[in-house]
Parts: C-alpha cells; structure tokens; sequence
C-alpha cells in the first residue's frame, strides 16, 4: 500500500519504526512513522481496528511500543517522568469516568495535579489556569453542577477542560465524539478547532484527535493521517488525502469526492445504494 503526500513538518511529538500490540496477539501496528505538526489539528482516520486508537495511546504513554519509540522534544518518552509527561502531553481517553457526585469545578481543578508540590497544594496560578480553561470551554456558568449531571456534550466540553487546565502544549483526544449526537459533536469539534487558533490570551495548542466520521474529519482538521492494517496509507492536508481512490483503498466504499458546500473541504458522497426489487425508484 502506497502512502500519499509529503511527509509532514516535525513537531515536538513524533513516532519512529513504532510497533504495537496487546499481549502475544499479532502487532496492531507495525513500523509506524509519524511526525506531529505544532499549533495544528492532526486527525487520524481509518476503519475499524486499523489501529489509529492504539498508536493515540502510545503517544500519550498509555501502551508501551513492542519495538521502535515514541518521542517528546526528541526525548523517547518512556525515559522521562510521569511528572514531565503530564506538565507536556494532555490526554482524554474515550470514554473517561468522573468521580460521583463530583462538580465541574472540582473535575477540571484535577488537572492541576501534575503541576501541585507537596509544600504547595494550591496557588493563584492554578486558580488562573482552572478559571481559563472553563471559559475557554464555556462550562464557567456550569462549575457547581454535578457532572453526572450534565448532557454528553456539556460533560465532554467539562472533560477537554479539564485537559486544558493542565496548560500543556499538547493534546490527545480520543475519539472525543463518541455517543454524542450531531449537535454536540459538532460543540466539540468546534472546540477543537478553536484550541488550535491562537488568541491573545492563549497560544495556539497542538491538537492529535482520532475520528470515524471521514467529513468531519476532512472538515476539521489540518493534517489528517488515514490508517489501515497498522500502516499509514497517507497523511497530509485533508484536500491532498481525501480521494475517491483513498476512500475505496482505505474504507472499501464506492465514492465520489466533492467540495464541501460550506467549508470547500473534501466531502465524501457514497455511490447510490443497490435499487431495492419493487421498492421505490
């Protein structure tokens, strides 16, 4: 299988000749190489267990590599301490589990944590940065309200965060629409596209997020990586990667690409289904 597209730009993440697998199984993944562009939204696309899920939990040092390396700032990151991971990298799993009956506040106020010292438990820089996540995420007017409480998009806007609140310059996210409906993904994936926009108060964030839906994908993000069998089938802008011919290569679907009425990205339309006998026409 051939890969598309230039090699992306380095970034501070990357990954070399990485292999991945759970227990004596087959590798999931297999000699990957992958570099992170900064300040960017990177999406990763692909069928079912392609392995895009298990290479987002080696980046984050959720899975350790069978063979090859993750690295941070050219560190591998095995080698550095949990500590610096987490003042680095912000990681949301797929389905992340809130304390019961724990409030907003309290929830994003745990991303502190990498940053507390013994002798320091809690500063104004901590009471900053928890405040500026919340309204970054717009979840301020919900901080005393339980999270179990709360709509899937609200409790997912509270999640990222709590990420956030963690100030690092990196963030994996995934599959962050999972269980939502349209409404709320597109909340979040408006969320995520806003992180990787700089502003006054905040710079732009590096943002690696996995993804099923291919439209949103191509619509979101700016490098995209398609995945299939543990490879990278091609990576690039979402207007070089996404082709009829990607499409069939990667997802076995029968396409036509058009331009996006609305954004001008790459807009996948299936071909017609097979006619129904005596249905309608």
């Amino acid at each position: 299988m051939s890969t598309r597209s230039e090699r992306e730009p380095a970034g501070r993440l990357a990954a070399r000749g990485l292999t991945l697998g759970y227990e004596a199984d087959r590798p999931v993944v297999d000699g990957l190489d992958v570099d992170i562009p900064d300040g960017r939204v990177t999406v990763i696309v692909g069928p079912n267990a392609c392995g895009k899920s298990t290479t987002l939990r080696a980046l984050g040092r959720l899975l350790k590599p069978r063979a090859g390396a993750v690295l941070l700032d050219g560190a591998e990151l095995h080698t550095l301490s949990t500590r610096r991971i987490a003042q680095s990298l912000g990681l949301l799993p797929q389905t992340p589990v809130a304390p019961e009956a724990i409030t907003v506040a309290d929830l994003v106020s745990r991303g502190r944590q990498p940053h507390q010292r013994w002798w320091q438990q809690w500063s104004p820089t901590d009471e900053e940065a928890v405040a500026e996540a919340m309204e970054r995420t717009d979840v301020a007017g919900l901080a005393d309200r339980p999270v179990d409480a709360l709509s899937g998009g609200q409790r997912q806007r509270v999640w990222i965060a709590m990420a956030l609140a963690q100030r690092t310059d990196l963030l994996l996210l995934d599959e962050p629409t999972t269980y939502l409906d349209i409404a709320h993904q597109v909340e979040v994936l408006d969320l995520v596209r806003q992180l990787a926009t700089p502003t006054e108060e905040a710079p732009a964030r590096t943002v690696v997020t996995v993804l099923h839906d291919l439209n949103q994908a191509a619509r979101y993000a700016d490098h995209l990586v398609a995945m299939k069998d543990g490879r990278i089938a091609a990576r690039g802008r979402p207007e070089e990667v996404v082709t009829a011919e990607l499409v069939d290569e990667v997802f076995g679907l029968a396409a036509v690409v058009i331009p996006d009425p609305v954004t001008g990205s790459p807009l996948v339309v299936p071909r017609a289904p097979v006619p129904v006998p005596g249905g309608p026409r």
